[in-house]
């Protein structure tokens, strides 16, 4: 697998050793923990004691490591899947699959946290995370959205060349989420990456009330083009009423008059030429079910203005210890939940019916906003090793079950589930008169600090594993063969399904790829298993390669490696895998048409019946999701570093995030725990201009679209 380099501006905004300053928003309430052993919230003055030093860590630099659960007592080490090497005649196939099933969705009041602060300057790591997933896939779908897209207001500029900014909390939302404000280099920004990375882009039209706000429509169309998929029109309406954003009666004849009403805005606007383009309904497993919001009549009436029909769903919630709401839940009680078949089932379960829907309407059905819990994650849950093979496990379930997607949620800092988190500065400073050294994290200021990089969570792999699983082809079909296995299947029988799925894809009607799961943890190596898989209809090829998801244990965060590379733990990811590609042959047997798959416990391993590394010859070789051709990557070019050391006015850095001392109220950005969505509003003026250097072919300048 070769590399293409392509080196871009970016500004470093390098901080010394400081002065005493006030950086406020940065604390979030709510779980707090220290690498230090100590009480110490934040607030007050600093406890005393010589050498004495408090590092403050936010959620996704989260340290928890939960007890896996216990092994089953009841295990099968060895089981057998028959397949077929026709598609014809395999039962319940599903539709025709993309690599791109599984995308993101990433927080509005973030955006310019994850993706850079304006067109001009785009966070480098951002740009190699999502060109590893076009080079498997093709391309990248990304919603930016949420709660803060309702009550955002387009405004010709903000301060320092920022495409967002934010406006005080909404109060009547538990998750104090703030309104964005944001200019048309937002819409330039999305657009710049995608001329440098295939992405495409879903928005979110303001729906807090119907007084329509459209500009997102008419930039997005306009700046976009058809990099722009989806508008959506309502975010969680069945919470609407309890987060007192509607009156009584409000009920899903309500929303749908509602939306009725943005559709007729739209029809009347001439600056939005597309006008079928909308998303709904987007319902969060709240008060109300899909069938209430069907029985309004809501396919028919909007089957003409729908590109798609969404839901959004997470399984659990840390609400309670985050905002007081709801009752607790306990991480380690709550994480077997996550380790077995079951979870992927029990969730898509509910949405059957409307896939099918969906489907006959023939509109695609994606699961808009998806993570493992509202309100920022679970701590040792949502980062582990466990919950990237969950994602897998759920994103496949999705897949055989007739979903067309489904984006997994990006918040800031203070979320324990992020698939990547933006780098951070390290202040280093003087705290009051004890002489104490007080280490903050915050956001970056613009795309990348020297001094730390960012974080991969376990859910990119699952991202990067989907994207292989199902490629570029845009031909592949899925089916869950976990109950094909033999012996025994179900759990009152002893067997062991719940805990090693497995399913079978097809391209072009040929069985091309076997994914398999071992959830079991269990480092003594007796749940170890042997997975195997006949065929029939067809040759058994002598070997096939197999290329593993690997962690030491289902709760780690760290050393996760997918083929043998790994995107690097805490503060080491730059975007590229690290380490040597290794994709491991195993002999099969021919005559038996039988192979046999080594899994540990736990791992996850994807079985090719062809060479990974080289086109598919059964796709004319446009590829399958194999790791042939070349990766796009990308550097930075532009910076002002010039030593290790720069200056910046603690009186600037102190009001830097927008806030003065009596406005400290903590600042949120979604739902699902995005609290902190305030930070990193410290900049370097100015604008950088962006490089395209092919590696060993000299420099060219790229005069991006603005």
């Amino acid at each position: 697998m070769r590399a293409t380099v392509l080196a871009l501006g970016s500004l470093s905004l390098l901080l010394p050793a400081a002065h005493a300053v006030t950086v406020y928003g940065q604390i979030p309430f709510g779980q707090t923990s220290y690498l230090a052993s100590s009480t110490w919230t934040g607030e007050g003055p600093a406890p005393t004691g010589a050498g004495d030093s408090y590092t403050k860590t936010l959620a996704a630099y989260d340290e928890t490591i939960l007890n896996p659960p216990a092994p089953p007592q009841d295990f099968n080490a060895a089981y057998t899947i028959h397949l077929q090497a026709k598609n014809a005649s395999v039962g319940g196939l599903s539709i025709m699959q993309h690599g791109s099933f599984l995308g993101f969705s990433i927080e509005m009041s973030v955006a310019t946290q994850l993706m850079g602060k304006n067109a001009s300057h785009i966070q480098v790591p951002f740009l190699n995370l999502m060109a590893q997933i076009q080079q498997r896939a093709g391309g990248v779908h990304i919603r930016m959205g949420g709660n803060t897209q309702d009550f955002a207001y387009w405004v010709e500029q903000v301060d320092n060349h920022a495409a967002t900014s934010k406006e005080k909390s909404d109060p009547k939302n538990p998750t104090l989420t703030p309104a964005v404000l944001y200019t048309d280099e937002l819409f330039h920004l999305a657009a710049n990456v995608s001329s440098l990375v295939n992405v495409r882009w879903y928005l979110g039209i303001p729906f807090n009330d119907t007084n329509w706000r459209l500009a997102v429509a008419q930039k997005g169309q306009a700046i976009l083009g058809d990099h722009l998929i989806g508008l959506q029109g309502g975010n969680e309406p069945d919470y609407y009423l309890g987060h007192g954003h509607r009156s009584e009666p409000y009920g899903p004849t309500e929303y749908a008059n509602e939306f009725q009403s943005l559709i007729k805005a739209i029809q009347d606007d001439p600056l939005v030429p597309i006008k079928n383009m909308l998303i709904g309904p987007s319902l969060a497993s709240g008060p109300w079910n899909p069938q209430q919001v069907w029985d309004t009549g809501y396919m028919d009436r909007f089957k003409d203005s729908l590109v798609a029909v969404t839901m959004e769903h997470y399984p659990s919630n840390n609400c309670f210890v985050a905002f007081n709401v709801g009752s607790y839940v306990d991480p380690q009680q709550t994480f077997p939940n996550f380790l077995s078949h079951n979870a992927g089932l029990n969730l898509v379960e509910p949405y059957l019916a409307s896939a099918a829907l969906a489907q006959q309407y023939g509109k695609p059905f994606i699961m808009f906003e998806t993570n493992s819990a509202t309100c920022g994650g679970l701590p040792g849950i949502s980062d582990s090793f466990g919950a990237g093979l969950w994602a897998l496990d759920y994103g496949l379930t999705m897949a055989a079950s007739n979903f067309s997607g489904a984006l997994l949620h990006v918040g800031g800092q203070n979320v324990y589930y992020n698939p990547f988190t933006g780098a951070v500065l390290r202040f280093l400073f003087s705290y009051g008169v004890h002489g104490l050294t007080k280490q903050l994290t915050v956001a970056p200021p613009t795309n990348q600090s020297v001094f730390n990089q960012w974080t991969v969570g376990a859910i990119y792999y699952s991202v990067i594993i989907t994207a292989e699983i199902f490629g570029h082809s845009n031909v592949s079909q899925i089916v869950d063969t976990t109950n094909a296995a033999t012996p025994a299947t179900t759990t009152d029988k002893g067997g062991n399904s719940i805990f090693t799925p497995s399913y079978a894809i097809y391209d072009n009607g040929a069985l091309r790829r076997v994914a398999m799961f071992n959830f079991v943890d269990d480092k003594s190596g007796a749940h170890d298993v042997v997975g195997s898989f006949s065929v029939d209809g067809g040759d058994m090829p002598e070997q096939v390669w197999v290329k593993y998801f690997l962690g030491d244990s289902v709760s780690v965060k760290t050393n996760l490696t997918w083929a043998g590379q790994t995107f690097g733990n805490k503060f080491k990811v730059d975007g590229r895998p690290k380490g040597d590609l290794n994709v491991t042959k195993i002999s099969c047997n021919t005559g038996a048409k039988l192979c046999s798959i080594p899994l540990k416990a736990p791992s996850f391993a994807l079985v090719f019946l062809y060479d990974p590394e080289q086109p598919d010859p059964l796709l004319g070789g446009s590829g399958s999701g194999s790791g042939a051709g070349d990766v796009v990557t990308f550097e930075t070019t532009a910076f002002t570093k010039t030593v290790n050391t720069a200056t910046v006015d603690p009186s600037v850095l102190a009001t830097s995030n927008g806030q003065s001392a009596k406005e400290r109220a903590q600042l949120g950005s979604t739902s699902s725990g995005s609290v902190n969505a305030a930070v990193g509003r410290a900049v370097v003026p100015g604008l950088a201009v962006l490089g395209a250097m092919l590696a060993g072919a000299g420099v060219v300048m790229a005069a991006l679209v603005r």
